[in-house]
């Protein structure tokens, strides 16, 4: 922390965290929690009242969602999340699914689940409505109430804009470069009802077709996933034309990450498939790193992979080679197409920082700077606002924008929020559970 903090929190009080991405919130929360060593002579002192429990880590649970598959390793992450030879009778289930075929956002409601089950005084969240559909967000929002209500439940939640702010919510903290930039404040309306007078009214479809491109970037002819007796996606066939800039949509669970692993060659059912990427047949002798040389690519799930606390410029400059991690050195023209990206995404100043030492929007940023670096001919972002600040979602947005508004480019695009999509959107696919 940029100076000495003094906070009270007092029972009944639910509280937001608020502050854009590297402000200090996330070290606010450890030392509240006391992760965080403070010099001799601090402390944090807890009161719970008439708890059930005596320790701090039995009345104090927190979610921040970024290990949710357990393991970060991406070896875990590309294996256990697809192959579907490790789903066994070992495997843990969550309603009648296998654990690691969750999405996103089916995950995290489970978490939630498990945390709640331990009937903690003061539950903590860490950006907790990124990755769910609007249906769910509701959801967690009616459940929180229900639990402040009837079980006395207490609340801190991480966010970094105000928009994200339920009604539920009483008091707020902002943080601004490392400390407190105000006391501690009550809401004078509802944060959504702040939000929905200033918010981004944009319409962002401008559908047509037939396509203005006939090169074939993508076919998929009646493929079906499943898991085990777990259908994932069925029947599907879709056809991405060069220059075409497609938003993909559907409620958590729908399969959308399992068609962007198809894509992007990390999915080993894609061989039983009829797909074509980029004019060629999967299993007619590609590599998969003949295909992704020419997809830039970001999601949640590689954001959670990616454990390397490397120079942030180094994660940047491994999206030359797709690698996890950098193991070929950038030569010195490489590495200033590295920074040009990095200055444009407004971290340049991060790019001798360890990965893993700045904050998770900061870390967002660097991932999208290594989708662009190797100025790809396919963009497929996957929810790549996750946990971004105001200012940082409009940056990113102009950005992607500008770079899809050559006509070469062609874009997939994955979000929960019809607003966070940018302009020049052509079409749309939105995919269903199957019945």
């Amino acid at each position: 922390m940029a100076e000495p903090v003094t906070l009270d929190i007092y029972e009944g009080e639910q509280v937001a965290i608020l502050g854009p991405n590297g402000s200090g919130k996330t070290r606010l929360v450890e030392i509240l929690t006391g992760r965080w060593p403070l010099l001799y002579g601090n402390e944090v002192r807890y009161d719970f009242g008439d708890a059930n429990h005596r320790l701090v880590s039995e009345n104090i649970k927190i979610l921040s969602f970024r290990d949710s598959y357990g393991d970060s390793d991406v070896s875990y992450y590309l294996q256990q999340r697809w192959n579907q030879h490790d789903i066994d009778e070992d495997t843990p289930m969550v309603n009648g699914q296998p654990l690691i075929s969750l999405s996103s956002g089916e995950l995290r409601k489970y978490q939630l689940q498990q945390a709640l089950a331990s009937k903690p005084r003061l539950l903590i969240l860490d950006n907790p409505f990124i990755g769910l559909d609007t249906e769910a967000r509701q959801q967690l929002r009616d459940t929180l109430e229900q639990l402040i209500r009837e079980e006395g439940l207490q609340v801190i939640l991480v966010v970094s804009r105000k928009k994200d702010i339920p009604n539920f919510i009483t008091n707020v903290i902002e943080m601004k470069n490392g400390k407190l930039e105000n006391e501690k404040y009550t809401l004078p309306e509802s944060a959504e009802e702040q939000s929905s007078s200033t918010g981004n009214s944009k319409t962002n479809f401008s559908l047509f077709t037939p396509s203005l491109f006939t090169h074939t970037i993508l076919r998929f002819s009646h493929v079906t996933i499943s898991y085990g007796s777990h259908t994932i996606l069925n029947d599907l066939s879709w056809t991405v034309h060069r220059g075409e800039h497609w938003a993909l949509t559907g409620k958590n669970g729908s399969g959308k990450s399992t068609l962007l692993s198809l894509v992007c060659a990390d999915n080993p059912q894609a061989y039983a498939c009829d797909i074509e990427i980029f004019g060629r047949r999967r299993g007619t002798g590609e590599s998969i790193w003949d295909i992704k040389r020419h997809i830039g690519y970001v999601s949640p799930e590689m954001h959670r992979a990616y454990q390397k606390n490397l120079p942030s410029i180094d994660i940047v400059a491994s999206g030359l080679h797709d690698s996890v991690g950098l193991y070929v050195r950038p030569r010195p023209e490489q590495r200033e197409v590295c920074i040009e990206w990095m200055r444009r995404f407004g971290i340049e100043t991060l790019a001798d920082r360890p990965f893993l030492q700045i904050s998770s929007g900061e870390q967002r940023m660097c991932l999208l700077a290594r989708a662009f670096v190797k100025s790809p001919d396919l963009l497929i972002l996957d929810e790549p606002f996750h946990g971004l600040d105001d200012y940082r979602r409009l940056l990113a947005t102009r950005i992607i924008e500008d770079y899809c508004s050559s006509p070469e480019v062609t874009l997939i695009i994955v979000s929960h929020y019809d607003d966070e999509l940018p302009h020049g959107i052509t079409h749309r696919l939105e995919l269903r559970k199957p019945c």
